[in-house]
């Protein structure tokens, strides 16, 4: 083996040096059957005047015009010639006027007006660039066959996935890696068994699934799950994105499939893992180009080999998409991607868990809960819930301590969600003020009201980029469904804010922008969507989602003019609530208000002492 490969490197070497004397040869040849008798001529761009000047000189032997350029050719003796180059005024040599009369009577001759100058350097470049080329392309092709190192056929593996032959190493990740999403889970522990006893499954005639499609949010799992299936199942793991099938060059995409899945053939029982299918997957028929599109001709390719699985083979294909309703329906239907595991965003117990798997290496003070933090994080997912604890972590280590504290958690759940305390922008003592009456509207409408979360914190400490106070909640459990009655108290609560600022100040700032647009948002869902008003009763009026370029509504121009009127009657109902809360309960208000000002935050137990008529410490904290 060794002897051969030292006589392909010698026989690569002697084709390099061959390569090299061809150029070289190329280069002292084309000189000469450039038509000059001498050195290569040497070309020099000047000014048109200095052109005209040595026209009347008389410094030309001859001068000649090409592509809106007049030449003009001095001879150096022995030596050969130089070549004199500039830029007509005039398109033409014949209509320029000037230059044409310093030649007419200097008598300089005209060789041929029109025809490519006699400069050896042209011919030079037009004969010398395509045998470069063909020795070059002569030697990757020889460099190719002979296996020519890592770099050397680059040019000819573009049809080529990235995959290692035998795939990638298994993965060291297990299912007690993974936490929050046991429904999933359970759904792929089945084919960790197929993967390792398939005899088991076809002495009862039960097919091994070819395809599981992973569907859920971004960042809630699904390519950690797939490693985890190929950790627990201890198999190759061939992990490719969709992206990097699609590539400009026409029928590269089809052939990676073809590469891809002849891989995975050598080394079954393996595991297929394709990351963002819907890069390739997406519903045939939408591309610009029809059935041409080359995106398309991927997946038809895609499409073919998971057909041509036999029985003996086991190889299951996991993908995995955060756009499921893009894909195509002749992907997703059973006999391609069997099954379908949703891996969706955690609950409450879930995120707990996952806090736990992700806090396996940090240090931890006693008086960290988990579960509370965990209330305070819904709908974030395993993603969130690591940046979360590594936010924490640095919060620690800034303060030099070696242990993280509840107090670490708190300041880094609030700043992921709302973003980095900035307590030099509360710069006038005027806007100070109307924040804590805005903030407490809020706080003070949700705690005596029905239908609504408890409240966590109130704070007129700015973060991020708009935010100067907010109102935190904290919800004792995860909720699928809201009732009418919650969504009318949250508009009251939504609007606390502007109604406080009315009662005190007699006026109304910006500070409540974001306030209504939510609540004018809820209040149209309600009467469109959700058949939540009395006049119009379970209708489905406007079918909107995000996303859509046009509105896809279902009334007419009337029937909109009497929807706009309800949501304006409901809002403003909501409105007048809040303000009568508010006014009814003006003594609590303001004192709750002045105690917001002295500690700028208010934790919830705070806020329920002070409802129950209960003094707090003297000594802020």
């Amino acid at each position: 083996m060794k002897i051969d490969q030292e006589k392909n490197n010698n026989g690569n070497y002697g084709k390099i040096a061959i390569a090299v004397l061809l150029m070289i040869f190329f280069m002292t040849l084309l000189p000469g059957m450039s038509g000059s008798t001498g050195a290569q001529d040497i070309v020099r761009n000047i000014k048109y005047t200095e052109f005209v000047e040595m026209v009347n000189e008389n410094k030309f032997k001859s001068v000649d015009e090409k592509e809106g350029y007049v030449y003009g050719y001095v001879t150096n003796g022995s030596s050969g010639q130089s070549l004199y180059r500039a830029k007509l005024v005039t398109n033409r040599l014949g209509e320029d006027k000037d230059l044409m009369t310093a030649i007419e009577k200097n008598k300089t001759p005209i060789e041929s007006v029109g025809s490519i100058p006699a400069a050896g350097g042209f011919k030079f470049s037009y004969l010398l660039w395509p045998a470069i080329m063909i020795a070059g392309f002569w030697l990757l092709s020889s460099r190719r066959k002979q296996g020519g190192g890592e770099n050397g056929d680059k040019i000819f593996s573009v049809g080529k996935t990235r995959v290692a032959e035998k795939g990638d190493a298994i993965p060291n990740v297990n299912f007690k890696d993974v936490a929050g999403i046991d429904e999933a889970k359970k759904e792929l522990e089945e084919v960790v068994q197929f993967l390792k006893a398939p005899e088991k499954f076809k002495k009862i005639g039960a097919k091994i699934p070819k395809g599981v499609l992973l569907m859920g949010a971004p960042g809630t799992g699904k390519t950690l799950l797939a490693k985890a299936v190929a950790g627990e199942a201890g198999v190759p793991f061939f992990s490719i994105s969709g992206s990097e099938f699609v590539e400009m060059f026409v029928g590269v995409g089809a052939s990676r499939v073809r590469d891809l899945f002849g891989k995975a053939r050598k080394a079954a029982p393996c595991i297929v893992f394709i990351d963002e299918i819907d890069a390739v997957g997406k519903r045939r028929g939408s591309g610009q180009n029809g059935g041409n599109d080359e995106r398309e001709q991927t997946l038809n390719q895609l499409l073919v080999e998971m057909d041509g699985f036999a029985n003996s083979e086991t190889i299951i294909v996991l993908a995995a998409t955060n756009r499921s309703e893009l894909l195509d329906s002749a992907l997703t239907r059973p006999g391609r991607f069997d099954r379908q595991v949703v891996v969706d965003r955690p609950d409450i117990h879930g995120r707990e868990e996952i806090l736990k798997v992700h806090a396996r290496d940090k240090k931890f003070a006693p008086d960290v809960d988990m579960n509370t933090i965990a209330r305070k994080i819904p709908g974030f997912v395993g993603a969130d819930i690591a940046n979360l604890l590594n936010e924490a972590a640095i919060l620690a280590a800034r303060e030099e301590r070696e242990e993280i504290n509840m107090a670490d958690l708190e300041e880094a759940s609030e700043k992921v969600t709302i973003g980095p305390e900035r307590k030099s922008r509360m710069a006038l003592e005027k806007e100070k003020i109307i924040v804590a009456y805005h903030e407490v509207g809020h706080a003070l409408t949700q705690k005596l009201l029905p239908y609504t979360e408890p409240v966590h914190k109130v704070t007129i400490i700015p973060r991020g980029m708009a935010a100067l106070g907010y109102t935190m909640t904290l919800p004792t459990e995860d909720r699928y469904l809201k009732s009418k009655n919650e969504y009318l108290s949250e508009l009251v609560v939504l609007l606390g804010g502007r109604a406080a600022e009315e009662i005190i100040f007699g006026d109304v700032t910006t500070g409540a922008s974001n306030d209504i647009e939510r609540a004018t948002a809820i209040a149209y869902a309600m009467v469109t969507r959700f058949g939540m008003d009395e006049k119009f009763g379970p209708l489905l009026l406007d079918n909107t989602r995000e996303g859509d370029m046009f509105q896809q509504k279902h009334y007419s121009d009337i029937t909109g003019k009497e929807i706009d009127d309800e949501v304006k009657a409901m809002v403003n109902n909501a409105y007048t609530n809040a303000k009568k809360i508010l006014t009814d309960n003006r003594d609590l208000f303001e004192k709750i208000t002045r105690e917001l000002l002295k500690r700028e935050t208010i934790t919830g137990e705070q806020l329920d002492r002070m409802i129950k008529g209960e003094d707090l410490d003297l000594n802020v904290q």
